[in-house]
């Protein structure tokens, strides 16, 4: 079943309007018809079963059918600040890091990085990486569209991560996995976590040691060296399937089972 987003606004007691680029895919690419059903997410936590009622170039009205409490985002909002890697990599990684529950990407300009995005070009990508992060959540059922952010430089980022709960940086120097797994298994439900990725060059040791500044846990993702578009996937397949399992437990303790 196609799924689509609104917001709170587009909502009405027993219809929902959607607008935008979203009209032309439904009525031309699509060639969806009154009486269709579709998904519709208000980007928060609900979830509406829709059925087609008038599609116009400018609208589409939908009847709600059922609605529904969302269970398909993590209990941990998971930041994934990515170093800017080169060529269309940086989609790869957006999208699969939102099939994997992401909140948030920041694209981080890093001292190794190559590329190097002036104001317009920046503008651009960024605008494009939205849309794959949207058409990512349509396609893996998210309840909400990560957002990304604009370029940040290193210090930025640094900044913008203060507050997070856990945070941690893989880097090919750090040795041991009892360490990093500790540093994993701090991240619970309620709690968010930010991931510094390095780009095809790595981080720089002074940058290594500005993260630990900024409360960064340096962490070995084991003896294998992994490419910048691995490195914070593998992350965040390990904390999806933690916080995972503990939800199910919870749920588990309280009769239901997800």
């Amino acid at each position: 079943m196609y799924q689509f987003f609104v917001s709170k606004e587009q909502i009405g007691e027993s219809a929902i309007t959607i607008t935008g680029t979203d009209v032309n895919h439904i009525r031309n690419v699509l060639r969806m018809k009154p009486g269709d059903q579709v998904l519709i997410s208000d980007g928060v936590s609900r979830d509406y079963l829709c059925s087609l009622l008038e599609l116009s170039p400018a609208a589409v009205t939908a009847a709600i059918i059922s609605e529904s409490q969302g269970s398909t985002e993590l209990p941990s909002r998971l930041y994934l600040f990515q170093g800017l890697p080169k060529g269309d990599k940086m989609e790869l990684i957006i999208q699969k890091a939102v099939e994997l529950g992401v909140y948030q990407i920041v694209p981080v300009e890093t001292r190794r990085a190559v590329v190097r995005l002036d104001a317009g070009k920046a503008e651009v990508r960024v605008r494009r990486w939205n849309a794959i992060a949207e058409s990512a959540a349509k396609q893996s059922g998210r309840m909400v569209i990560p957002k990304v952010t604009s370029v940040m430089s290193w210090k930025q980022a640094l900044a913008y991560a203060r507050d997070l709960d856990v945070k941690m940086i893989p880097y090919e120097n750090a040795r041991g996995m009892a360490a990093a797994r500790q540093i994993v298994e701090e991240v619970k439900p309620g709690l968010s976590a930010g991931i510094f990725i390095g780009p095809e060059g790595g981080f720089e040791e002074a940058e290594v040691a500005e993260a630990r500044t900024a409360g960064f846990a340096p962490i070995s993702l084991g003896r294998r060296i992994l490419r910048t578009e691995t490195a914070g996937l593998a992350m965040l397949s390990v904390l999806m399937f933690q916080l995972e399992v503990q939800a199910w437990e919870v749920q588990a303790g309280d009769g239901n089972r997800i």
